[in-house]
């Protein structure tokens, strides 16, 4: 039976990028593998054994448990209740379009598209695995499957590199030959790994699976990420990140999936983004940048300006002239408290200080530790956490995202810049039933004044260039972005 294919010639998003005269580049379109398939790169590389292990701990399976689960068992163990379904059924040409990549790169124009980052669905769960053995196998596995499908359309499509971050010396060794093998160009990095508190492995396995603590590889991690980071700059390849904050404590309903799903990305993304910040990752590599996928750029806007706040009031030499206990006048607060404090303190002033952060007898410890917070970030002025946070950070936004407005507006930002928002469709998923109407979506928040003209081409554009050729100027090369791309690096 053949089954006609009824597509417009041009679709409203067509004639939108036809009309802005710019090349749009989707860093986050979502494909569904060909399970068959893997399986046998699988078996290629971890054998038999590995294949029936995976089968029976699929990734992401633990999304499944809550629906396994009886009412007694969910309530016991907290399980968080998962989306019941994860891909847009109604449209069966899109639900083919995202597991074939010869269909995904015909179609492509339609949503206006000239060039996209892939993010298969298997490759953004692979590096989360527990077991060594298996994560590797995995991540390995499907990077080359990913390389072997999508590498016939390598002039409008690029799927990202699943890269396991638990050490990083595993991360190094795929990301070589993610690279250098099997000539892929982006890559994706788990935002933390869960990792189990030593005092409480005594309890047993089942206690320590669940009070674990997140290292976000940047401040306070395990072990020193700097090699890899430095890998990455060698490798001119852009650390991107997809993290699910699902499960996490305040993501942990069992009754409602919206509210677990509501803004998970974003935690996640912004844990990991704090870590690099504070921990001094952007000023030890200040050619390295990060792309957070799937959270929006709201959060980013705010996380700046938060940041700006907080150096304001927390900031060393302000702390010690405003905020240090050895600088109180004892005997004015005394007095104070003798005129004012009647019945209230009366026979007790000996006791001034309970409640108020202090305590005569305790003025303060004997080592608060490092009063500087902001010394392994580098910040000894304002303008160093603006180039820190704008020169590095990047926010994949969705099409229709009302809230990128946060991002672009430069009365608000300090310095009056944008925070670098670009487009991430999450095409392929759930929330975006119509894959063709991705530059529709977008154009639309310049016709309700959301955005500017201007913010647009940044959004679709600048932005995404500007990411993917800051380690790599021939990114773009041989890309149906080549264009837009030569004359953006020829001005910048």
């Amino acid at each position: 039976m053949t089954i006609a294919l009824d597509r417009p010639q041009k679709s409203k998003s067509a004639q939108i990028r036809e009309k802005l005269g710019y090349s749009i580049i989707d860093t986050d379109v979502h494909t569904q593998e060909f399970e068959p398939a893997v399986l046998d790169y699988l078996e290629q590389i971890g054998g038999t054994a590995i294949v029936e292990r995976f089968q029976k701990n699929l990734p992401g399976s633990s999304r499944f448990r809550w629906h396994q689960q009886t009412w007694e068992e969910r309530k016991a163990y907290r399980t968080n209740r998962p989306n019941w379904w994860g891909r847009p059924t109604k449209d069966t040409l899109n639900l083919a379009t995202i597991s074939l990549p010869k269909l995904l790169h015909e179609r492509l124009p339609e949503a206006g598209t000239d060039f996209a980052v892939v993010y298969p669905n298997l490759a953004t769960l692979a590096p989360n695995i527990g077991n060594e053995e298996m994560r590797r196998a995995v991540c390995r596995a499907v990077n080359t499957y990913h390389a072997d499908i999508f590498r016939p359309y390598s002039d409008r499509l690029t799927p990202i590199a699943a890269i396991p971050m638990h050490t990083p010396e595993e991360a190094i060794e795929e990301l070589e030959y993610a690279v250098k093998v099997l000539g892929l160009k982006t890559i994706q990095i788990p935002g933390y790994v869960r990792r189990p508190i030593p005092a409480f492995e005594k309890y047993g396995e089942e206690v320590a699976n669940e009070v674990v603590w997140i290292d976000t590889f940047g401040l306070d991690s395990q072990y020193d990420y700097d090699p890899f980071w430095a890998k990455c700059v060698e490798l001119k390849v852009v650390p991107t990140t997809h993290a699910s904050g699902q499960g996490w404590t305040t993501q942990r309903s069992i009754s409602n999936a919206q509210f677990n799903h509501i803004n998970h990305f974003a935690f996640a993304a912004e844990a990991f983004c704090k870590s690099l910040f504070f921990g001094g990752v952007t000023r030890r590599f200040p050619t390295l940048r990060f792309a957070f996928l799937e959270g929006g750029s709201a959060w980013g806007a705010s996380l700046y300006t938060d940041i700006f706040w907080h150096w304001e009031t927390r900031n060393k030499a302000h702390l010690l002239s405003n905020n240090d206990p050895s600088i109180i006048d004892r005997e004015a607060l005394t007095e104070y408290y003798a005129r004012y404090g009647g019945e209230l303190v009366h026979g007790r002033l000996d006791q001034i200080g309970d409640g108020l952060g202090f305590h005569h007898k305790l003025l303060a410890p004997e080592d608060p530790g490092e009063l500087d917070e902001f010394a392994l970030a580098g910040i000894e002025k304002p303008e160093d956490i603006r180039d820190r946070f704008l020169n590095h950070f990047y926010f994949g936004t969705e099409s229709d995202d009302t809230r990128v407005a946060a991002a672009f507006n430069r009365k608000a930002n300090p310095y009056g810049q944008r925070v670098k928002a670009f487009l991430g469709s999450d095409s392929g998923h759930w929330d975006v039933p119509d894959i063709t109407a991705i530059a529709t979506n977008a154009y639309s928040l310049v016709e309700r004044k959301i955005i500017t003209e201007e913010d647009l081409q940044y959004f679709l554009s600048i932005h995404p260039l500007e990411l993917y050729t800051s380690l790599n100027r021939d990114f773009f090369k041989n890309t149906a972005a080549e264009k837009t791309a030569n004359e953006f690096l020829a001005n910048w």
